[in-house]
């Protein structure tokens, strides 16, 4: 049995790797075994708006954090010696026993997201997420995110590639081991990003016109992962059978079985 330490490391060393690292989101135990199982996967990563969504809630730490916990160790104990990261949101107010709780539970890594809060307090976020790794003793990834974009509204698309390329900078020098930067980024806006943070140090979302993983590759990003999209594939496949069942048809010829 792979330890929780050699997760870490496993994990760390998948994101410096020069190869890119892709994630496809799961977000309970089937689809986690269903992603571990598939050839290819190296890691497994979960989303907090498809587990939050699967409990019936909202996103946005409507779930309680110990339902989030649990789910996310559900996860982790379903991958076997697979490392996992964790989307814990903005940390439920306490991001230090967050991280710690998560790694309790066998996670080695997390997404830690700054809302757009005062740079100042987002640091200080991002602190806590790394004492509280370092006194597990664990090389944790943490993955902290910017919502610059997210949250860009009609602002300057310079100028919001500007805060993000701050924001990064000032979570790396507090420990980070990479920078989030969600939302769709063209491959100029990415390439000032992996110039300024460095290789291997940026992370992005696969959205419905986002850049091609190869160019991701090229450009130097390190990984790429897919949040609730991966849930709304799923969710559209559901969707889909539904509507063709009670349209006269039946199952689709390619089903698999996979549970």
């Amino acid at each position: 049995m792979t330890s929780t330490a050699e997760k870490a490391t496993t994990l760390q060393q998948l994101h410096a790797a020069p190869e890119l690292l892709v994630l496809v989101n799961v977000w309970d135990a089937i689809t986690a075994k269903v992603v571990a199982e598939t050839p290819g996967t190296t890691a497994l990563a979960t989303a907090s708006h498809g587990i939050a969504a699967s409990h019936g809630y909202d996103d946005g730490e409507n779930i309680p954090r110990e339902e989030m916990i649990a789910a996310v160790g559900l996860i982790a104990r379903t991958a076997g010696d697979l490392p996992v990261t964790a989307d814990l949101e903005a940390g439920y107010g306490d991001p230090g026993g967050t991280v710690a709780r998560a790694i309790d539970v066998g996670v080695v890594g997390a997404n830690l997201e700054d809302q757009m809060k005062p740079l100042a307090e987002s640091v200080k976020a991002v602190e806590a997420a790394v004492a509280a790794a370092a006194s597990a003793g664990v090389d944790f990834v943490l993955n902290a995110r910017t919502d610059a974009f997210l949250r860009a509204g009609d602002r300057d698309p310079s100028a919001v590639l500007d805060d993000a390329v701050e924001r990064g900078r000032a979570y790396l020098e507090a420990g980070a081991s990479n920078v989030f930067v969600p939302g769709k980024l063209d491959e100029s806006q990415v390439t000032r990003l992996v110039e300024e943070l460095g290789e291997r140090k940026v992370n992005l979302i696969g959205i419905p016109g986002s850049i091609p993983l190869g160019t991701a590759q090229r450009l130097g990003v390190a990984r790429v992962s897919y949040g609730p999209w991966s849930q709304n594939v799923a969710l559209t496949a559901l969707a889909k059978l539904a509507e063709d069942v009670y349209a006269g048809g039946g199952l689709p010829a390619d089903a698999r079985r996979l549970n």
